[in-house]
């Protein structure tokens, strides 16, 4: 089966999640990508790798000192052969090693460089230190999560690393592969989370005019403040959550509850949201999840059991979708989407790549000569690891 980027050869510099699950969607799509990685001696240790470790699906791996002159001449020749450069580090960086765009795009005029920051390649952010927070806060989407009377909080960090970095860079990567098709050239991307985030965020903006957030942080109508958009406890202490907006929605989730619709107030009414949230809890409280999902399983009321990432894979619609997949170490994780007709991403299912794993094959690939490999060895230009015998 032919998969949509098969052939596009990939240069991910290792960094944080970020970058890791940009090449990972790539490699999930058909890319060759290898990660260049740094020697073990160099670099700041991240806590449990950063997300370089846990997003190398279907990647290989070379340790590369881009610090050395050595190192970066080898990167140089394995630019002029390869289609895309991922790179996640600060403004100027790149440019400090002589491994900016002007220069490997002139070694390789169809070279893409995608640059994944998080506040970009201009302002006076540009060389600063931040993290999905951070970058959160800076797109003015952070002022709108949290509930009433709380501090703004973060939902993980999902929003602008991934969101807004990962997904938009992998987009602007795909795009400008397409526009290489018709012009020949690659370009530079400037991806950037607080710019990607506010891009995400185009419907909050959009809709700011229409009063959808008039009210303040947490008394929205999908912010928590509505009743009807709103997540209950069971019995049981698990949690359902409800999405019923829609007046047909909403009248099949207040049958559901046993409740009656002309004894209570209008839907709409935001000053009785307080009384019919603690209303709703009461009667959510007095079933376990699992008869919830009884009474609502099936219908249009829009309430669904809110899952563990253990239960989520266990879910009988996900297991007929095939949501989540397998690999030979039994390690789960979702399946990438979108589903393509003709042309769906076939992820690997092998171990993800040790550290330096492929340093030897992949310097042949690209045309090294097993002499220059030795010598690049010995001067510590490169590492080579093999993984280790199970016998």
């Amino acid at each position: 089966m032919s998969m949509i980027l098969r052939g596009v050869r990939v240069l991910e510099l290792a960094g944080l999640a970020p970058g890791p699950h940009c090449g990972m969607i790539l490699a999930d799509f058909g890319a060759h990508v290898i990660r260049v990685d740094r020697p073990s001696n160099g670099g700041t240790k991240w806590i449990g790798g950063g997300g370089v470790k846990w997003l190398a699906r279907g990647k290989r791996s070379l340790i590369l000192d881009l610090k050395r002159p050595e190192g970066v001449t080898v990167m140089r020749k394995l630019c002029r052969q390869v289609d895309v450069v991922l790179e996640p580090y600060r403004q100027g960086v790149m440019e400090e090693f002589g491994l900016g765009p002007e220069i490997l795009q002139k070694d390789n005029p169809r070279l893409i460089y995608a640059r994944l920051t998080g506040f970009g390649q201009s302002g006076r952010l540009s060389k600063v230190a931040g993290h999905d927070i951070n970058y959160l806060a800076l797109s003015g989407v952070l002022s709108k999560l949290g509930r009433s009377n709380e501090t703004p909080y973060a939902p993980l960090n999902l929003l602008a690393d991934f969101g807004g970095g990962s997904l938009t860079c992998a987009l602007g990567i795909v795009l400008a592969l397409y526009e290489r098709t018709q012009s020949g050239k690659g370009q530079v991307i400037d991806a950037n989370m607080v710019e990607g985030t506010a891009y995400l965020s185009s419907f909050l903006w959009k809709s700011q005019n229409a009063g959808l957030w008039s009210q303040p942080r947490g008394k929205n109508l999908l912010d928590s403040g509505a009743p009807f958009y709103e997540t209950y406890r069971t019995s049981d202490g698990k949690f359902m959550a409800v999405g019923a907006i829609e007046p047909q929605f909403y009248a099949l989730l207040i049958n559901g509850l046993g409740l009656n619709c002309a004894e209570l107030p209008h839907q709409w009414s935001i000053s009785d949201w307080e009384e019919m949230k603690k209303k709703f809890a009461d009667t959510f409280a007095k079933k376990t999840q699992a008869e919830w999902c009884k009474i609502f399983g099936g219908t249009d009321a829009c309430v669904t059991p809110i899952l563990s990432l253990e239960e989520a894979t266990l879910n009988e619609h996900n297991l007929e979708r095939g949501t989540f997949i397998t690999d030979e170490d039994h390690k789960v994780s979702p399946r990438p989407a979108p589903l393509l007709s003709r042309t769906p991403a076939v992820p690997s299912t092998k171990r993800d790549p040790l550290e330096g794993e492929h340093t030897i094959e992949i310097l042949q690939e690209f045309g090294f000569s097993q002499e220059e490999i030795n010598q690049l060895n010995l001067a510590k230009v490169i590492e080579i690891r093999k993984p280790k015998s199970n016998l």
